[in-house]
């Protein structure tokens, strides 16, 4: 292990040490990190959309318990015939199924509009999805939009997802499954084989009798995307899912829902994506940014790319800006600033994991201005053993992380980094960093580079972990 503890060793060393896979040009804006972060917020575009309006009361939707899938299903249709406009939701509780957006549309919440989901499973068609990184057919997202230009869900109304309902199909007894009751596991296990023995996925055909969760908010293959106001609460799965999208914006949503897998944000095989002034409070990761799941991942070999978060709050969570752990497609260029996070239930500030089945590469992460009260493992965590660990043949990589002015009042360790014996951790950097009350010595196992410029722990300035 290498500790290079001023800028002129780093970048003396730098070059030194890189090895092999790790060998890597420094970034073309390396004179200012930050040029690419503000170049993804001038050039993500922000649909905009005709002024027209189509209430769904006018296509026979009722508030209360009447079931209103086809008075949303001929809003959208009327309104994306027109050439484009908004759908309007108003105040009440609308019951429904699967709503499908096409482009040129905006679902609008008015405040005090609850959309409430159905929790029957026949109320969702099977569609071409995506669960855990794998391409496959099954029950259709809650909300869900393919090969869209222009769509958005926006407002300051409500999407009730009812995921209590669903949880227990994930197999946690947490969450009330018992032996006996369906589980998604086995549907899982064969999907994922599927994947690694090149099933085409129209015959990767679940839905009735699989039990694989649906995520709230899925857009897929769609460019010029809007999440914004509203609040998603309770999920079944992954709450926003960007698949294979570009100009992707989410600002001013609250994200809320502890049940089994209830990521935030997932943003997956990605480019050009501004997430900010946001909140999460989930049962998973809060944003975990990705790029599909080991065969699927490098088949399609789709990277996340050009990914800017600021101004947001994590509360509970496994992880509060993550990457990982399906990132086979690889993630680059990722930003995350002036966010601020705590919870006894957050694990990590800022987590990185991945595997040597996984693979991929994740290179030129920055972060600064991140403020955290308290969290439970570590303040930021590097994990190659994540799952399968080193039983695989693809070498995972990270490298190029600098992470500037993260201010800690709480935490188990500072660090928990762990590479592999034929995949170290590449160069990381920490500089004008702050960690109070830390209860346990970091874990630094194989890492190519630690950097520690100005880091202060537990009041005292330090030069290794």
């Amino acid at each position: 292990m290498t500790y290079l503890l001023n800028r002129r060793a780093f970048v003396a060393a730098s070059a030194a040490v890189a090895v092999g896979a790790h060998a890597r040009p420094a970034p073309d804006d390396a004179a200012d990190d930050w040029a690419r972060a503000r170049g993804i917020a001038a050039r993500v575009r922000v649909p905009r959309f005709p002024r027209r309006q189509f209430d769904i009361r006018a296509y026979g939707a009722t508030p209360g318990g009447t079931l209103c899938t086809q008075g949303f299903a001929d809003a959208i249709a009327a309104c994306a015939a027109a050439g484009g406009g908004r759908v309007l939701v108003p105040a009440g509780r609308w019951l429904t199924g699967a709503i499908r957006l096409e482009s040129r549309v905006e679902l609008h919440l008015d405040a005090g509009a609850t959309i409430l989901f159905s929790t029957d499973p026949a109320q969702y068609p099977i569609v071409a999805t995506r669960f855990e990184g794998v391409e496959l057919m099954n029950y259709a997202p809650l909300i869900y939009a393919s090969d869209a230009q222009d769509v958005a869900v926006t407002g300051r109304g409500t999407i009730d997802g009812q995921g209590a309902a669903w949880w227990s199909w994930s197999g946690g007894k947490h969450y009330g499954w018992r032996e006996g009751l369906p589980s998604q596991r086995p549907a899982r296990d064969r999907l994922f084989a599927m994947a690694e023995a090149g099933v085409p996925v129209a015959e990767r055909r679940f839905g009735a009798g699989g039990y694989i969760r649906p995520n709230l908010l899925q857009f897929q293959r769609c460019r010029g995307v809007l999440i914004e106001g509203v609040t998603l609460r309770d999920s079944p799965c992954w709450n926003v899912h960007p698949v294979l999208s570009r100009d992707v914006t989410m600002r001013g949503v609250t994200v809320t829902g502890l049940g089994p897998n209830n990521d935030g944000c997932d943003p997956e095989s990605v480019d050009g994506m501004v997430i900010e002034r946001c909140i999460f409070d989930t049962g998973d990761d809060c944003i975990a940014i990705k790029s599909g799941r080991n065969a699927d991942g490098r088949r399609i070999a789709v990277p996340s790319r050009d990914i800017l978060i600021r101004g947001c709050t994590m509360k509970a969570g496994h992880g509060g800006v993550v990457i990982g752990s399906e990132v086979s497609g690889g993630v680059e260029h990722v930003f995350a600033e002036d966010c601020t996070m705590s919870s006894p239930d957050l694990w990590y500030a800022l987590r990185f994991k991945t595997n040597a089945v996984r693979g991929g590469r994740i290179a030129h992460v920055r972060a600064r201005n991140i403020t955290v009260g308290q969290v439970g493992r570590a303040a930021l965590t590097c994990d190659f053993n994540y799952e399968e660990g080193a039983n695989g043949r693809f070498v995972p990589e990270l490298d190029d992380v600098v992470v500037e002015r993260l201010t800690v009042r709480n935490t188990g360790r500072v660090i928990d980094c762990q590479g592999l014996p034929q995949a170290p951790v590449g160069r990381l950097t920490l500089r004008d960093c702050r960690f109070d009350g830390v209860r346990e010595p970091s874990i630094v196992q194989r890492i190519t580079a630690l950097t520690l410029d100005r880091v202060l722990v537990n009041g005292r300035p330090v030069s290794s972990l």
